[in-house]
């Protein structure tokens, strides 16, 4: 039953689905209307997911690469990762801290002001995982560490929507989706930061380029441009044999310009989803809101912005990864070196680079992508003494979720204040 509520919990597509198909049945929709809803809701998430999955199949060789090219190591934030390694330990904690936290979540979104509930599967089961292993190493019993664990995540899936709705207002133009990550707070407000010292009239969907150049606004061919050209270079400083291992044996070339295409062709498919899913779920989520849990929002994953400035996405990533690389260059005076975390840095720093476009245009786009990277680089390095996984057997990993990051610190703070310590 225990592995039932995991499995069933951690699969966004099935949450989905059932959310759909429960409105739709809420609005009284006929059966058929319910069956395409339903599955059209999964589908488009299972493609959004399968474009995610081959964006981090190209991304996982690229931080090997990154490693190997210039010699540096330390940890990668990384949480699902880190969480599934933990699971033979604290997987009955971090189970039942997911499935509480939910309910919590159900109760909070029908009898306050906060109305939103929280249905990103993947950072549900992370940041459950991240408060199983806080509140066992502040020395909790298992009891409490759930009790504990379930209220604080539960609280935390109304309040992180609630703080970033406003900005998402402004750049989806309406209140019918939350944002449903564990990174909403950190790229809203370097959106907004973008923004204060950018200029919005000037949209990063509007570059001009000469005629001569035109194929550059195409956001999938300016991605793929840069994409293979940072793939390329830095195959260059990669040692040959380890080249070898990570190609597996193909042509060094050959491979960095394949990567770097299927990293765009991830990004297509993953916008393909998002639009797909997208339109069958706000509509189906009116009749929970009506029925159900009234005026309610789903909170949903990072992605749902992209489609709203793709070159934006691209720009953001960019400073992003610039940001991170400096705080990768400074970590002698760190606590920890933290090694550039490519995923995290793509999917918080694309966002944050819609945000900052919204706010602040092109300028904004890339000021809010940067101030992205390298803040949230410098709070892993920062925050890296506040809990030691290396017990659990983990090694080169920590936790990546800014949102999840700062619950930890809070946390943290307050057991200090009452004579709790690690």
């Amino acid at each position: 039953m225990l592995h039932f509520i995991v499995s069933f919990l951690t699969n966004p597509a099935i949450i989905l689905g059932i959310v759909a198909a429960i409105g739709l049945i809420a609005l009284k929709k006929s059966i058929s209307d319910i069956i395409k809803g339903t599955l059209k809701t999964v589908f488009g998430f299972l493609i959004l997911q399968a474009g995610s999955n081959l964006i981090i199949t190209t991304l996982t060789p690229f931080s090997q690469m990154f490693t190997d090219a210039f010699g540096l190591t330390g940890v990668v934030a990384e949480d699902n990762s880190l969480v599934a390694a933990v699971q033979t330990i604290l997987g009955t904690e971090t189970a039942l801290i997911l499935a509480f936290s939910f309910l919590i979540n159900l109760l909070l979104a029908r009898f306050t002001p906060w109305k939103y509930i929280f249905l990103t599967g993947h950072m549900m089961f992370s940041f459950a995982g991240t408060m199983a292993i806080l509140f066992d190493q502040m020395g909790f019993s298992s009891v409490w560490t759930v009790i504990l664990g379930s209220v604080v995540q539960g609280i935390s899936m109304v309040a992180f929507p609630a703080f970033a709705q406003p900005f998402v207002r402004k750049v989806i133009g309406n209140d019918q989706v939350a944002f449903g990550f564990w990174g909403s707070s950190w790229i809203a407000l370097c959106g907004w930061i973008g923004g204060k010292l950018g200029n919005k009239e000037k949209s990063s969907e509007d570059i001009k380029v000469p005629k001569s150049i035109d194929f550059l606004k195409d956001m999938s061919i300016l991605m793929g441009i840069i994409m293979v050209i940072i793939f390329v270079v830095t195959s260059f400083f990669v040692d040959p044999h380890q080249m070898t291992k990570i190609s597996g044996g193909d042509n060094y070339v050959l491979f960095s310009i394949i990567q770097g295409l299927t990293f765009v062709a991830g990004i297509l498919v993953l916008l393909q989803g998002v639009r797909m899913f997208l339109g069958e779920i706000v509509p189906a989520f009116k009749g929970i809101g009506e029925k159900i849990v009234p005026g309610a929002r789903p909170a949903l994953d990072v992605p749902i912005f992209y489609s709203y400035a793709p070159v934006g996405v691209t720009l953001g990533f960019l400073s992003a990864m610039v940001g991170g690389l400096i705080v990768t260059f400074i970590s002698s005076i760190l606590p920890v070196s933290v090694l550039p975390s490519v995923i995290g840095l793509f999917f918080m720093g694309g966002a944050a680079g819609v945000f900052g476009n919204i706010f602040g245009g092109r300028r904004g786009a890339i000021i809010a992508g940067f101030l992205l990277g390298l803040t949230f680089s410098l709070l892993v390095a920062l925050a890296y003494p506040l809990l030691d996984v290396s017990g659990y057997g983990v090694k080169g990993l920590w936790f990546a979720s800014p949102d999840a990051i700062i619950v930890v610190i809070i946390v943290r703070l307050i057991g200090v204040l009452f004579g709790i310590h690690l």
